[in-house]
């Protein structure tokens, strides 16, 4: 359900709207586009008539939400349009119209390896660090992560280069811990329907991005990001990384660049892709990368190692310094031709 706020509607009048929807033991979240001030009324709302609100001073009417994620959906009554959400990290817009760049390191392996790949992404152009402390893997005798000290070395190193950082976080245990030494929190593909996770990002309030699952559809992507507005924090973003089919002989998963559009004209939130998880191949991150751009991206993650072959993962997908430097001179030509920047990083 949503209850819309005439245009001339006073603060007094919309917070006593909020109260009476949280005396019926709803939540709200409220969100202004275009004038107007929109309540949307998070709970069971079946048994509650919409005759209730409208009475109250300020309400210019009340319509129930036909999509089943209330609010990531761009139209939630099927007339009510949201604009796009643009999440800011630092000085970084990501869902403008400038296309944002993700680089680094799949995992982070000492002190001088982050460094040296920070300065180089830096230099190319690159607007936000990426580095993983904490490693998923199908394994358990895989490298699972430097934990803390991981941590530790991402945030010296993303202050030294003026860069916001992002690391992926893999259970609810772990938010707190991460949230102080990062700027954004990335849920990985295979915690996308942990639930308690979701629920714990939401509260932290920092920006979360939600990677798609690899087994997921699009609307169980959107209902996975509706846990996390639900809690309060609407800073989310959705990565698109590559679904598994039954083709993995020519790539590690199968690029699902049209969900970029779909999800566009679902979701007013901004969408990523990963190009090196959704290919696994350091010749297709290229190509992955500019299909993003063309249908609609806000922004692209690229794997980037200075010694591919030492890396301890995902060596296969990693670009070099020099390879990276060049996709973004490539990135940079197809975004100018569809009327639009990659973010300068300043």
């Amino acid at each position: 359900m949503v209850i819309v706020m005439h245009s001339g509607a006073s603060r007094e009048q919309l917070d006593h709207v909020v109260q009476r929807v949280k005396h019926l033991g709803l939540k709200t979240h409220i969100t202004t586009g275009k004038g107007k001030s929109i309540i949307g009324v998070i709970g069971d709302t079946t048994e509650i008539d919409t005759g209730t609100f409208m009475p109250l001073p300020g309400v210019e009417r009340v319509e129930r939400v036909s999509s089943p994620y209330k609010l990531a959906s761009r139209e939630p009554n099927g007339k009510l349009l949201r604009s796009n959400t643009v999440v800011s990290v630092g000085n970084v817009p990501i869902g403008g119209n400038d296309i944002i760049i993700i680089a680094g390191p799949c995992a982070i392996e000492g002190e001088a390896q982050i460094a040296t790949i920070a300065h180089a992404v830096r230099g190319a152009g690159a607007n936000i660090l990426r580095g993983g402390a904490f490693k998923p893997r199908t394994g358990p005798y895989n490298f699972q992560g430097l934990g803390l000290s991981g941590l530790e070395m991402l945030q010296t190193t993303g202050r030294s280069v003026g860069m916001p950082t992002i690391t992926e976080v893999m259970s609810p245990q772990q938010v707190g811990l991460v949230v102080q030494y990062v700027d954004i929190l990335q849920i990985g593909a295979r915690n996308m329907q942990n639930f308690d996770l979701l629920k714990e990002v939401g509260k932290s309030g920092k920006p979360v991005m939600l990677k798609r699952g690899m087994a997921a559809t699009i609307d169980e992507w959107l209902l996975a990001a509706e846990y996390i507005l639900s809690e309060g924090n609407s800073k989310v973003m959705l990565c698109e990384r590559g679904i598994r089919t039954f083709d993995d002989q020519y790539s590690r998963n199968v690029l699902d660049v049209m969900a970029v559009p779909i999800v566009k004209t679902l979701s007013h939130l901004p969408v990523l892709v990963d190009p090196s998880h959704g290919t696994g191949r350091k010749e297709l991150v290229l190509p992955g990368a500019i299909a993003a751009i063309v249908a609609g991206a806000d922004g692209v993650m690229i794997e980037v190692h200075h010694d591919p072959e030492s890396a301890r993962c995902d060596s296969q997908q990693a670009l070099l310094p020099e390879e990276f430097k060049k996709l973004m001179c490539q990135l940079t030509k197809v975004a100018e031709a569809i009327g639009r920047n990659v973010c300068k990083s300043y």
